[in-house]
């Protein structure tokens, strides 16, 4: 996998590819850059690069023994779990460098897989459960603009709202949602969406950086597990109602969460960085 060329005055420059994931056509889902490297550069540049490119998430790719190590960084921070620039990442190996499924990426998360089903790219994720919160944080209905039915917390704040319209609707106050005491990540959702959905949310994570995430693979390794449990079935297709909007065919199977969804190249280029390679 070529992660590296170089410049007409023979310095190195690193590929870059631009995917659209959880999207059937370009501008919809949520977009991530994918670069692939030939060895870790400094985490600075790393953070400066995701900063730079200003995208929920960039993933950056290094070939190890057996699979990839993969990374995910905001513009703000690195992270532990990220599904969407997961999908785009391994879109990216078969489209790009012709490199056959299943993919096995090492993270932060242990490792992840991605099966390639048709035009669909599967992530298979660890679930996570969440518990009812009796008091929900202060000043989070403020922040939202409006009262949770319920709420419940796993690795993030699940705010459990009356319809999917009022979902659609929301309008929160991302300064005060990013001054939450314990934790920085809210999502909202409600059972029911467009036709042939069965549940509809949206993600907001404004103190790292991403005031709504578009569409959010770490958010259904939470939601799936609560909306399979209440709907009673393990096959859930979910809508995440952004403006850019998307769509993840999802199944709850034991302690794993497979999450599938289509992506869209939407460019490729060079980074010019002169200790690249």
């Amino acid at each position: 996998m070529g992660a590296s060329t170089a410049r007409r005055d023979g310095a190195p420059t690193l590929r870059v590819f631009f995917v659209d994931a959880f999207a059937a056509r370009p501008f919809e889902g949520n977009p991530a850059a994918v670069v692939p490297l030939a060895r870790w550069l400094p985490d600075a540049t790393l953070q400066a690069m995701a900063a730079e490119h200003n995208l929920s998430e960039t993933a950056f790719l290094v070939r190890e023994a057996g699979g990839w190590r993969l990374r995910w960084f905001t513009p703000a921070a690195e992270v532990e779990m990220c599904g969407h620039a997961t999908l785009a990442s391994g879109f990216v190996l078969a489209t790009e460098f012709g490199e056959r499924a299943p993919y096995a990426f090492a993270t932060l998360s242990g490792t992840l897989g991605v099966e390639r089903e048709g035009e669909r790219f599967v992530l298979d994720f660890p679930a996570r459960t969440a518990e009812r919160v009796a008091e929900p944080p202060p000043g989070l209905a403020e922040a939202l603009g409006v009262a949770p039915r319920e709420v419940w917390r796993a690795r993030d704040w699940i705010c459990v709202l009356d319809s999917a319209e009022q979902v659609a609707g929301l309008r929160p106050d991302f300064a005060k949602l990013a001054a939450l005491p314990g934790g920085e990540r809210v999502m909202v959702t409600a059972a029911g969406g467009p036709p042939g959905h069965d549940v509809t949310s949206r993600y907001f994570a404004p103190k790292v950086g991403v005031p709504e995430d578009p569409v959010t693979g770490t958010a259904h390794v939470q939601l799936v597990p609560f909306w399979a449990a209440r709907l009673g079935r393990t096959a859930l297709v979910c809508r995440q109602a952004s403006r850019r909007g998307g769509t993840l065919w999802c199944e709850l199977r034991g302690a794993r969460v497979r999450m599938g969804g289509t992506a869209v190249l939407y460019a490729r280029g060079e980074i010019l960085l002169p200790d690249a390679g």
